[in-house]
């Protein structure tokens, strides 16, 4: 007859052997715990909410995080879940947005390969979110990893279907345009660009990832004015008028501790402590005089190649993006690869 063990040692090991997965790893009771294997951390409620949300945009130049621009996304989110994603670096954001209140819940995502961007559960993860924040890191990393995975089908779900606010700072705003800055061959100042708008660094192209409705025709730089990047924004110009079919390309530059937010309807306006930047071309149908490898731009028109508007939190102007028509400041013009302003 057999006998059945009532050793308590090996009844032990039964336990904890129907305790685990195939993998050998206990299995997690407690929802919190069952974050995708992409996950930094969670912060709040562990439990999925649904919310009512709205669309926003938020375009923040870099350095110190824009408290304000932050409580807009989270106002904006329904008080459903952030999802913070990058491709280095920690969960500092976790607590940080979580302690501002209004949050159900705060997660972030280290997604550094394209394996990870196109994780069943990461995408889940970005689908069920309220409210997307792209940290700061390398551009050139987000679109190589990013790009055409799952983590682009979510983003797009997010924008156009689910209309949630999405915000990015410094790389995560270099990333939102139709056009970008890719950063692939290293980064370029702006004397570079402008001395030789063909260099091997002055890499730009459409990109599928981002490309938001009110960014159609937009490149967008940060930390603007403390790295004197005004040259290199209009150098990126210049060598998309070769792929504008015409259509007048636009640029904004932010600069740091700053941000552009953006509402439902198009109306931008700055939050933070310094400047944005909004360029136009302003003959979309005429090309810069010189646009040659090796050699200075040229790029005057009359002293009138872009038009130019510059400003800040305090001067509280409102800003449609869906016409970009407004009193501006000037124009800027390149003579001999010297940007110069009228």
């Amino acid at each position: 007859m057999t006998r059945v063990s009532t050793n308590p040692f090996l009844l032990l090991i039964l336990v904890i052997s129907f305790s685990c997965d195939g993998q050998g790893q206990p299995t997690p009771s407690d929802p919190a715990q069952a974050l995708n294997p992409y996950s930094k951390g969670k912060v709040g409620n562990p439990e999925n909410v649904e919310a009512v949300t709205e669309s926003g945009l938020v375009l923040m130049g870099g350095s110190t995080d824009v408290d304000a621009a932050m409580k807009w996304m989270i106002e904006r989110s329904g008080g459903g879940d952030m999802v913070i994603i990058r491709a280095s670096g920690g969960d500092g954001y976790n607590d940080y947005l979580f302690e501002m209140g209004g949050l159900n819940s705060v997660e972030t995502l280290l997604l550094n390969s394209r394996e990870s961007a196109n994780n069943e559960q990461v995408y889940q993860t970005l689908k069920n979110a309220e409210a997307l924040f792209i940290a700061g890191g390398d551009q050139s990393v987000y679109l190589e990893m990013w790009e055409g995975t799952l983590v682009e089908e979510a983003i797009q779900y997010l924008i156009h279907e689910k209309k949630v606010p999405i915000g990015g700072t410094s790389a995560g705003c270099a990333i939102m345009g139709e056009f970008v800055y890719t950063g692939e061959n290293g980064s370029i100042v702006s004397q570079e660009a402008l001395q030789n708008p063909f260099d091997r660094r002055l890499t730009v192209r459409k990109s599928s990832l981002i490309n938001h409705p009110f960014l159609k025709n937009t490149i967008t730089d940060q930390h603007f004015y403390q790295r004197n990047r005004e040259g290199r924004l209009v150098s990126f110009l210049a060598r998309l008028k070769q792929v504008s079919a015409n259509k007048p390309l636009k640029a904004i530059g932010v600069d740091e501790r700053t941000a552009v937010v953006i509402d439902k309807n198009g109306f931008a306006r700055i939050l933070g402590q310094s400047y944005a930047y909004f360029l136009e071309d302003n003959r979309p149908d005429e090309q810069p005089e010189k646009l040659q490898s090796t050699f200075p731009l040229n790029w005057n028109l009359g002293q009138q190649a872009l038009k130019y508007i510059s400003t800040n939190q305090s001067e509280a102007l409102i800003l449609d993006l869906s016409t970009w028509d407004w009193e501006w400041d000037g124009f800027w013009f390149v003579e001999d690869g010297i940007l110069k302003v009228n």
